[in-house]
């Protein structure tokens, strides 16, 4: 067992050299067998003559673990244990309209090239980098339209950029003992962050993920019903290469009765939708001035839920028996005994328990599409946003218009807009690609008090990018002064609301210092 296990005798251990498939298969095998999992592994998925088979240890129980998955999934449709194995999976140079989609499942890990830490000016193979669907380079008009506007996108990103450095560079402030090399980098984060919004949707990232096999069940289905045909394109190949390593937890992806038949109903549903929101008529002509944040619902009483929820456990009573208590209590009181349940936060990663997932918030946001991005990556909520065009208008940082560059930071989002319209008139799928990171996008999100708390203390932190700060602050403020829950707002006591060029420069100076630590 030596070379599959961590410890062959002590009764924590983790396995090793294994394939995903078997894994997940012992584990499944595990919840219905009165043997040790170590036990299992020797009588049923090792050779019987204690060999590594030829190929190595990478190929054993491989055959085993199928049948087993054949007979649990196709048989019982027992879909928990397709959760028992997962891989990782690169997906290079992929649209930043695809990376949303790709990241819209819950249950899994991503992790995303970032525009800050990245400098978009380079051209590799001779070409920026951004996607070019074939659909829209096969158009005799379009394709050069296309190619043109974004080329000329890419080239004013470049051009202003070392004019953002020398402005940014000029007020963040040369303090005694702070590395140069932790200075300058601080000073280019910010340069990258304000000008990001020059980059067209169609920007290409890379992106990986780590999931089990229902996660990416559901999101092979997903991308092969969607729309864009880059989210198909992705679609095939994700499960030719997926099939490679975890084939056992796909067989239903693409059968026409299981991953067919719920592609096609997803899809009716999305059609549906639209025809019943075109009943509406059409929407307002104008657009926000700026971007906004609406608190649209809450619990009036939500306090009181939040306190009778973190009461309950230790209370022995029934929930309505406590509930009805602590809507006697004197609001004082009340307050008095939430911050004492609270207590003393040492840091943002330190939240009070569950009982703060009792109320819940419904946030309507109206922002640029580059902070969208980072706020759609908290899974833990229900977001749902509307298409991305650029019929919101765009938001210009006020270190552009300091610069003296809002002219030609203009001058690229109206280029882009004419592409988009374009496209929109005969290749509608594709529009998006042409819209900046500057364009607003509205969308919803509904989160308990306890997942608020972790999005707006996180994204607050002066090293995030102000677009999606803003949006972070003003959620804190409605929760206290809209809803009225100034008790629950209290507990968020690592909201920041200090000067961004000062906190990138703290988080680079503690970097530095990390670095330096033999």
């Amino acid at each position: 067992m030596a070379p599959y296990v961590t410890d062959t005798i002590g009764p924590v251990f983790a396995l090793t050299g294994l394939p995903e498939v078997v894994k997940g298969a012992l584990f499944a095998r595990y919840s219905r067998s009165p043997k040790s999992l170590r036990r299992l592994l020797v009588d049923e998925f090792l050779p019987g003559d204690g060999a590594v088979p030829g190929g190595g240890p990478p190929r054993v129980g491989e055959e085993r673990a199928d049948a087993l998955y054949e007979r649990v999934l196709a048989e019982y449709g027992d879909d928990s244990v397709a959760q028992l194995g997962g891989a990782h999976v690169a997906v290079e140079g992929t649209s930043n309209v695809l990376t949303k989609v790709l990241q819209w499942g819950r249950l899994a890990s991503y992790l995303e090239q970032s525009t800050r830490y990245i400098a978009f000016t380079d051209r590799p193979g001779g070409a920026y980098r951004y996607h070019r669907p074939a659909a829209v380079l096969g158009h005799p008009d379009l394709g050069p339209a296309y190619v043109g506007t974004l080329d000329a996108a890419f080239a004013g990103y470049a051009a202003l950029l070392p004019r953002l450095v020398e402005h940014v560079g000029a007020e963040v402030p040369e303090e005694p003992g702070t590395p140069a090399a932790a200075r300058e980098r601080a000073v280019r984060a910010r340069a990258l962050d304000l000008l990001r919004g020059l980059l067209p949707a169609a920007t290409t990232a890379n992106v990986g993920i780590y999931a089990s096999g229902q996660a990416y069940e559901a999101m092979l289905i997903r991308l092969a019903a969607h729309p864009l045909p880059e989210a198909r394109d992705c679609a095939t190949a994700m499960l030719r290469e997926l099939r490679k390593v975890i084939p056992a937890f796909l067989t239903r992806v693409d059968r026409p009765d299981r991953g067919g038949a719920t592609g096609a109903y997803m899809a009716t549903g999305d059609r549906a939708a639209e025809a019943l929101a075109a009943r509406l008529g059409p929407p307002p002509s104008a657009a926000p001035r700026g971007p906004e944040v609406h608190l649209v619902d809450f619990d009036p009483d939500g306090e009181e839920r939040v306190l009778a929820h973190a009461l309950w456990p230790s209370s022995g009573r029934g929930l309505a028996d406590v509930r009805d208590a602590v809507a006697a209590m004197d609001p004082a009181a009340r307050a008095d005994a939430l911050r004492a349940w609270a207590g003393e936060r040492g840091d943002r990663r330190q939240r009070p328990g569950r009982g703060l997932e009792a109320t819940t918030y419904a946030f309507e946001v109206v922002c640029d599409y580059g902070a969208y991005r980072d706020l759609q990556r908290h899974r833990m909520l229900s977001l749902q946003a509307q298409p991305l065009t650029p019929r919101l208008g765009y938001d210009v940082p006020d270190a552009v218009v300091a610069a003296g560059v809002a002219a030609d930071y203009a001058a690229v989002q109206a280029s882009c807009t004419a592409l988009h319209d374009a496209l929109a008139a005969e290749l509608p799928a594709h529009a998006p690609y042409a819209v900046t990171l500057a364009h607003r996008i509205r969308f919803t999100m509904v989160m308990n008090a306890r997942e608020a708390m972790h999005l707006i203390e996180l994204r607050s932190q002066p090293q995030g990018h102000e677009s999606y700060r803003w949006v972070a602050r003003e959620m804190h403020r409605q929760i206290a002064e809209v809803a009225g829950h100034r008790a629950i707002a209290g507990m968020m006591s690592f909201v920041d609301a200090s000067d961004p060029a000062a906190g990138r420069l703290a988080a680079e100076r503690r970097q530095e210092a990390r670095r330096r630590v033999p």
